[in-house]
């Protein structure tokens, strides 16, 4: 029996990264969507948690994260989004570029400054987007932030939201 279910899961895993996906998207968090009852991680950046808080440039804390879903779901506006499938992730998720009448979402996210490129996944790709968001104060880039990965390293440590959205070491 468990042999049968993992081969199912395994099938059904390489089916789903078979084919690109387009549809109508629910916005799941700033990185994460869901077409047809399928969770799409976009490859290569990491937006804030959720759940995650930055400062403003009077050093207000805000709920990063959710503006990061906010203005996402806000861009895609019910428009059909087509994902291009990369792999899986250790979720089970499919992990695929997604885009909206042509526009990366991943880029757009980065050049917002709603999400950072995730070098050790997108050898860079959205490094220049990146830049530019730092350089124009877009987004996070108007104040301080802890990256996504260290927030969520935190969480998992039994950090609290608001202790763990705040370091020293947060990038101005």
């Amino acid at each position: 029996m468990r042999r049968t279910l993992v081969l199912a899961l395994l099938l059904l895993s390489r089916s789903a990264l078979a084919d690109d996906f387009v549809g109508q998207a629910s916005v799941i968090d700033g990185d994460t969507l869901e077409i047809h009852g399928i969770r799409i991680r976009l490859w290569g950046i990491d937006a804030p948690e959720s759940s995650q808080l930055c400062r403003s440039e009077r050093s207000l804390q805000y709920r990063c994260g959710a503006q990061a879903a906010n203005d996402l779901d806000a861009f895609i506006a019910r428009q059909p989004v087509n994902c291009l499938p990369v792999s899986l992730d250790q979720y089970g998720r499919t992990v695929a570029t997604c885009s909206v009448g042509g526009t990366d979402l991943g880029e757009w996210l980065v050049r917002k400054g709603l999400a950072l490129d995730w070098p050790q996944y997108s050898k860079g790709r959205y490094g220049q987007a990146q830049r530019d968001a730092a350089r124009a104060g877009d987004g996070i880039w108007k104040g301080s932030y802890v990256e996504p990965w260290l927030y969520r390293a935190c969480i998992r440590a039994n950090g609290k939201p608001a202790a763990c959205s705040d370091d020293a070491n947060a990038h101005p």
